[in-house]
């Protein structure tokens, strides 16, 4: 059942999820973007290369949360953007990647292009899966946790990829959510970089 999951399943509860979300969510995306364009000025969505499945690059759908222009991040990010990024709501835009194949509604986080070289040294089996909206380091901790746990939590995840674990994954990402935790990492407003990690 497993492998029959991790084959064709996982697929089809994407596709499946990813469009019924899409539709029913439209009215918030809608009120979204609008907010966006009203708090950040024109251009709603980012977008970014980020890293999918077997490594290749495939480009990230978000709504945008910092202001265009000179500063670094703590400059750039507005109450605003800070609240979408806590809530999650920036990601909505990124079910897109869901339906285009480039990313699940589970899975390790896809993580910036220019880490490719560390992360293949380093963890090389969060590559074997499609990367995802929701995962083991978003219930976890998220950029709260140091980037070895993240890792094995990753791997660990591609390891064992089956239906009953991205259910629970899924029903305890809105509780998540909610609380908000672990959005940036201590003592910064953002994720940290990564850093040197013995490979998990």
């Amino acid at each position: 059942m497993t492998g029959l999951y991790v084959r064709a399943g996982k697929r089809a509860l994407d596709l499946a999820a990813a469009a019924l979300l899409l539709v029913v969510l439209a009215p918030v995306a809608a009120a979204l973007a609008l907010a966006t364009r009203i708090a950040l000025g024109p251009g709603v969505l980012f977008r970014q290369p980020r890293l999918g499945l077997g490594a290749r690059p495939f480009t990230l759908v978000k709504f945008r949360s910092m202001r265009a222009g000179p500063g670094g991040d703590a400059e750039r990010l507005t109450r605003y953007g800070a609240w979408l990024r806590r809530t999650s709501l920036d990601e909505l835009p990124s079910l897109v990647n869901v339906l285009r194949g480039e990313m699940s509604l589970v899975g390790p986080r896809p993580l910036l292009v220019e880490d490719a070289g560390r992360l293949l040294r380093l963890c090389p089996g969060r590559f074997a899966v499609r990367p995802g909206l929701t995962g083991p380091v978003q219930l976890g901790g998220r950029n709260a946790l140091p980037w070895a746990e993240r890792l094995a939590l990753d791997a660990a995840y591609a390891r064992g990829v089956s239906f009953r674990r991205d259910l629970a994954l899924l029903l305890a990402t809105p509780a998540a959510v909610l609380r908000g935790d672990g959005v940036a990492s201590p003592g910064r407003i953002t994720g940290a970089p990564l850093a040197e990690e013995r490979a998990p």
